[in-house]
């Protein structure tokens, strides 16, 4: 195998991808920004759905079970990642990391933005279409942000935007839950076994999707070398945010609507055939938190197109800023921007959509692929324990993948006949 190309300074010095959308700059806090942003996101509002199959016991174990096994997971990305560096290969993507420990195994990145436009869909004459038009034309501009460095502040704004709804949420669910026009709580699962498998495994297909992040390398790239130790800070931080929301989420809305949780908790709260169940003006500052919040995410998850635009259409000898770099970086973002959103209208799938990324794509990035490389690289004894909880939980998740691509898949079918190109209705 041909040796990786290696650094000079904080970046390879033809390399305009790395020099310029993955500066090296950020402190471990600013990591924590990027971490949350990947993370705590609007689907985090499918949580009482993700309940819904798996009932109370089985919820709470597998939400804490995901959370302790990505956490894990990223931790040991980490200190492959400066295991890396310390041999003098600074891996900045996620497929160079794989191609130099697997030889050649390729990465695709998943952007997960504007099919989370879709689970927030405006009422009244505004199509859904029009309204992720108008998002598009918003993050056409914020897309010009150069750099992934260059997000830090608005990372911050998401993190506190995600605080700011989930307690909205919350509090709406539990007014909801105590109004006279509450639905009958019933936590009740299917009768049927083979539908309650099912649908158990699409639950942990969607778990998985909620705390799926495929960018971790790109995310410790921004890190001012030697990053060694300060991912872990950041993850911390990014955990911490995540306790908070995903299990108050989960539960109070789980709480307030049962087994009738659909895909997003807001449409929950805002039934189409009846008046919303909790104050209106508390519903609204949610969505509009829920919908800033979504840009961010959106800049966060296009960096890896980014990087690959300008390592191959910007000059690294010639500024940032230069006429020769600032032409092509405006044409390709925009033309990548209006492509997401033309796509994200037509399919809007939301909650099927999240089942099948998280079983085809997430489970194996965040649950199979970090062991796997931390066995390869560190090499512990494989008489140890750190060896075999790796190959444990590889085995696991590869049969839960299995079955959740399987589960989601068969949903995804079954939800066919309501779907629609363009259609203003999500398909939960």
């Amino acid at each position: 195998m041909a040796e990786p190309p290696r650094f000079s300074g904080n970046h390879r010095e033809d390399d305009a991808g790395a020099a310029f959308v993955l500066e090296s700059k950020g402190n471990w806090w600013h990591a924590g920004f990027h971490l949350t942003t990947a993370i705590v996101g609007p689907s985090i509002l499918t949580l009482p759905y993700a309940f819904r199959g798996l009932g109370w016991a089985m919820g709470f174990f597998c939400l804490t079970g995901m959370a302790v096994v990505t956490f894990y997971s990223y931790y040991l990305m980490s200190k492959v990642l400066d295991h890396c560096e310390k041999e003098g290969r600074r891996h900045i993507r996620f497929r160079e990391l794989a191609a130099d420990v697997l030889d050649g195994y390729q990465y695709w990145s998943w952007n997960r933005c504007y099919t989370a436009c879709g689970g927030v869909p405006p009422d009244g004459p505004l199509k859904l279409y029009e309204f992720i038009a108008m998002v598009a034309v918003v993050m056409i501009v914020l897309s010009q942000l150069p750099s992934f460095h260059s997000l830090r502040y608005i990372n911050l704004g998401s993190l506190l935007l995600s605080l700011g709804y989930t307690f909205l949420v919350v509090g709406a669910c539990i007014y909801a839950g105590h109004s006279k026009r509450a639905p009958l709580k019933d936590y009740s699962l299917d009768a049927s076994k083979s539908t309650r498998t099912f649908n158990a495994f699409t639950s942990i297909s969607i778990l998985a999707g909620i705390f799926g992040n495929g960018i971790l390398p790109e995310i410790q790239a921004t890190v001012a070398p030697p990053a060694t130790g300060k991912m872990v800070k950041g993850l911390l931080m990014c955990y911490a945010v995540s306790f908070v929301t995903f299990y108050s989420i989960a539960v109070s809305g789980y709480w307030a609507f049962g087994s009738k949780s659909i895909s997003n908790i807001l449409k929950s709260l805002m039934p189409d055939d009846a008046p919303s169940l909790a104050p209106i003006w508390v519903l609204g500052l949610a969505v509009i938190f829920v919908l800033f919040q979504l840009f961010a995410i959106g800049l966060v998850y296009s960096q890896v197109a980014y990087e690959i635009m300008e390592k191959k259409s910007a000059d690294v000898n010639q500024g940032m800023f230069s006429r020769r770099n600032l032409i092509p970086r405006l044409l390709l973002r925009t033309l990548y921007m209006v492509f997401c959103a033309f796509f994200a209208a037509m399919l809007p799938f939301f909650g099927d959509i999240s089942g099948v990324v998280g079983a085809i794509g997430f489970i194996p990035l965040d649950f199979i692929l970090p062991m796997l490389l931390f066995n390869m690289t560190h090499r512990p004894p494989k008489t140890s324990f750190t060896f075999w909880i790796n190959i444990s939980i590889i085995v696991v998740f590869t049969g839960v993948g299995i079955m959740g691509s399987f589960s989601s898949i068969r949903k995804l079918i079954l939800d066919a006949k309501k779907f629609k190109l363009f259609s203003s209705d999500v398909v939960d």
